[in-house]
């Protein structure tokens, strides 16, 4: 009796059986098969989606979004600006040359409202302001000689000396004196800045498309002169009073002059450039910026001294001022027809379209009554095999069900 042949072992049969698994998946072709499933519901289903992608692309992202355009964000911008008009005070008349700073009419500058006047400081020894930390004092020996506070007025003498006005003392420093709080006085400019007007003369280019336009019209006979800022009438007339940029920002004038603050004044050039460029238009927008919420930092102020010469000794004026301060700020965005993201987003949307084929797929794959029925239908393997006179919907060569031919009189299943 010959020898039974030893068996291979389990594991290296399922290892090669996986590889040859492996080696035909690579080689393999796979084509869509048409099955026709007569389910109104699902047939809802599919062409209710089918219709929410078409509309999502054809509304939102043709038409809102307008992604058949090639596009180009922040412009090329230049802004100039100038300010006009006169207002009082307590003491005096001011002029743009004084209440406007910085005085170059660039893209961000200061309107003064109102000021805190230290006159007549002159460098020696004073009493320190009773503001800054650690400066009260009882006598001598309270305040140290030499020592300087950075939050302080100047250096310490390590005197105590009476204060500016009460029956309080504080400690002696060599500085500008007096200081700022032993003798400043306050004047309100605010009464006629309302009233004051800024032109805004703002130019932009849009390189990628050889595009400029600017915010003046060209018009003749001193339009510039006798003309104010009117969203319908006066478009191009980018003259503004301070106190309609101040309501525009939901803001209180007399509140804001007082305190100071900061407005943003928002220039936004979106421009279709398929149509012409008249189409193309500025639009302005008002907005506080500062944080006028926050008591430890809300308001706007800066000081600056003026200083000259009294009997030969060098003197200054030292001026704390509180105003608006107003922030130009441009940006846009400009397209143009272009044919690459046309095909691209087309070829994205007739991709898209196919979800609702894979959702209906699911469906009948998981939650349908005749799941089973509609897999076996849908999923086929055909071998490429010689016929040896087997007949349709029979096993070609190999009597394992994986080899089977399963074909379809018609060449469409139906469920």
């Amino acid at each position: 009796m010959a020898a039974a042949e030893p068996k291979p072992p389990t594991g290296a049969a399922a290892a090669r059986r996986l590889a040859r698994s492996c080696w035909s998946a690579f080689w393999d072709y796979e084509t869509p098969k048409v099955i026709v499933v007569k389910n109104r519901r699902l047939g809802i289903v599919y062409r209710a989606v089918q219709l929410l992608i078409l509309l999502y692309f054809v509304w939102y992202v043709f038409i809102v979004q307008k992604s058949y355009q090639d596009s180009e964000t922040g412009p090329e911008s230049s802004v100039i600006t100038k300010v006009k008009g006169i207002t009082l005070s307590e003491h005096k008349v001011w002029d743009v040359e004084e209440y406007v700073k910085p005085p170059e009419g660039g893209s961000v500058f200061s309107i003064i409202t109102r000021i805190e006047v230290t006159p007549f400081q002159t460098l020696g020894t004073c009493a320190e302001s009773m503001r800054v930390s650690n400066a009260t004092c009882d006598s001598d020996e309270d305040c140290v000689a030499g020592q300087l506070d950075m939050l302080g007025n100047g250096l310490r003498t390590g005197r105590c000396v009476p204060y500016y006005h009460g029956s309080s003392k504080t400690c002696e420093v060599s500085a500008w004196c007096p200081v700022e709080d032993g003798a400043s006085v306050s004047q309100f400019l605010g009464t006629m800045a309302p009233n004051f007007t800024i032109l805004i003369k703002n130019s932009i280019h849009y390189p990628k498309f050889q595009f400029s336009k600017g915010n003046i019209e060209n018009r003749k006979g001193g339009y510039l002169k006798h003309c104010t800022f009117h969203e319908v009438s006066d478009l191009y007339c980018p003259i503004f009073k301070l106190g309609y940029i101040v309501e525009q920002a939901g803001e209180n004038f007399t509140e804001l002059a007082h305190t100071g603050g900061v407005i943003g004044v928002i220039i936004n050039w979106d421009c279709d450039l398929d149509l012409s460029a008249s189409e193309c238009n500025p639009k302005y927008s008002f907005r506080r910026l500062d944080p006028k919420h926050i008591p430890a930092s809300s308001g706007y102020n800066f000081r600056f001294a003026k200083y000259y010469k009294i009997n030969g000794s060098i003197t200054r004026t030292l001026i704390k001022a509180y105003g608006i301060r107003i922030d130009v700020i441009v940006h846009g965005q400009a397209g143009k027809f272009s044919l690459i993201p046309t095909i691209i987003n087309l070829a994205t949307a007739l991709t898209s379209i196919g979800v609702g084929s894979f959702l209906c797929d699911w469906i009948l794959l998981t939650f349908m009554n005749k799941n089973k029925v509609y897999s076996h239908k849908k999923f086929d393997k055909m071998v490429d095999a010689p016929e040896r006179g087997a007949g349709p919907g029979l096993c070609a060569s190999e009597p394992s069900q994986q080899d089977c031919v399963l074909t379809d009189a018609r060449g469409l299943a139906q469920l």
